[in-house]
């Protein structure tokens, strides 16, 4: 299913210059922690257009060495909460508008020949601040919004859910993910309960997220995870791009049989058992998803075939999720020769 991940995030931009609130030579952002500012990056230029990414600077560095490589421009910033106004997802947001604002000034001091200053919004802008990035024959921004933007679970409605189905010939019994904006687990899951409503779809949720607490107990929130009142843990988990603390409209179109909570220690652990034994190289949400998988596995009992997505490379996780020095430092070493670590003899 590789080609899915890049349909899903071509579908954004390409409705974008459909609608007319992107054109070619316009910019695309994205806040993303995950592989969707990878893939955005890598499709923008088709479209005729640059990418602007904005990443929590706790997020492994290759995927900013790679978003470099593809010509995307990359913004690190510290992570905080989505409610603060210098979230990434927030900034990249603010990006998009900027750069809107940045073309419509530029026509209209073409119009005035007014070529030695630019003004926005009562004040004006010189070739510097984060605007020097647009400031080249600019034609507007487009926030691509992963989260919010519906275009994400249709992508998988339509293309990776049939796609399933194809595959295993109707004869998929569940499905489970992880979900970072829900696009992936919402559409895989409402497509194959549309076809058959006796498949189970499940989430599996990293720490730190508190969508298991929200599918299991109908509270999004726990007292030591809700956004804005704990302290800001600078380790909250390995994995990246997956777990998170609010409700997104792709993730609540989705529908749930349940949901298990998965470690670090078991994506890690994960990680290796299936490098060693389906001879896969894969990043931590891939293991995480993996993890999900035995247990819908203990839980059905033998005889069902169960589909997890394998979204993410490892190559993109070198520095933090392969590195022994990190590992140990966060008492993750991996240590186990089967799956025992899952409670499997």
């Amino acid at each position: 299913m590789a080609n899915s991940e890049i349909n899903d995030r071509a579908e954004a931009p390409q409705q974008a210059l459909d609608s007319g609130h992107l054109v070619r030579g316009g910019i695309v952002t994205e806040g993303s922690a995950g592989s969707t500012a990878i893939s955005l990056a890598t499709v923008a230029p088709a479209f005729g257009c640059k990418c602007h990414v904005v990443i929590p600077d706790d997020a492994a560095i290759e995927k900013s060495q790679i978003l470099e490589a593809l010509g995307a421009i990359v913004e690190r910033v510290r992570p905080v909460s989505i409610t603060h106004t210098d979230h990434f997802v927030n900034i990249a947001r603010r990006r998009a508008l900027e750069a809107t604002e940045l073309a419509s000034s530029q026509r209209e001091a073409e119009r005035t020949k007014a070529k030695d200053s630019l003004h926005i919004n009562g004040h004006t802008l010189d070739n510097g601040e984060h605007l020097s990035n647009f400031t080249n024959d600019c034609k507007g921004g487009f926030f691509a919004d992963q989260f919010e933007n519906l275009a994400n679970f249709r992508a998988h409605f339509e293309g990776t859910g049939p796609e399933i189905w194809e595959q295993t010939g109707g004869g998929v019994h569940a499905f489970v993910a992880a979900a970072g904006t829900g696009g992936t687990l919402s559409g895989i899951s409402r497509f194959l309960q549309e076809k058959n409503p006796k498949i189970k779809c499940f989430l599996i949720d990293p720490p730190g997220s508190g969508l298991f607490n929200k599918v299991t107990r109908g509270v999004m929130y726990t007292r030591e995870e809700a956004e804005g009142r704990r302290l800001k843990n600078p380790f909250d988990t390995i994995t990246e791009g997956i777990g998170i603390n609010r409700l997104t409209k792709n993730f609540m179109m989705a529908k749930l049989d349940g949901a298990f909570r998965g470690s670090d220690k078991e994506a890690v652990e994960m990680s290796r058992f299936i490098m060693r034994n389906d001879g896969l190289f894969v990043g931590s949400s891939s293991a995480m998803n993996y993890v999900g998988a035995v247990r819908v596995a203990q839980l059905l009992g033998p005889g069902h075939t169960i589909v997890a997505i394998l979204c993410d490379n490892g190559m993109r996780h070198l520095s933090k999720f392969y590195n022994e020095q990190y590992l140990s430092d966060h008492g993750l070493t991996p240590s186990a020769t089967g799956l025992e670590f899952m409670g499997v003899a």
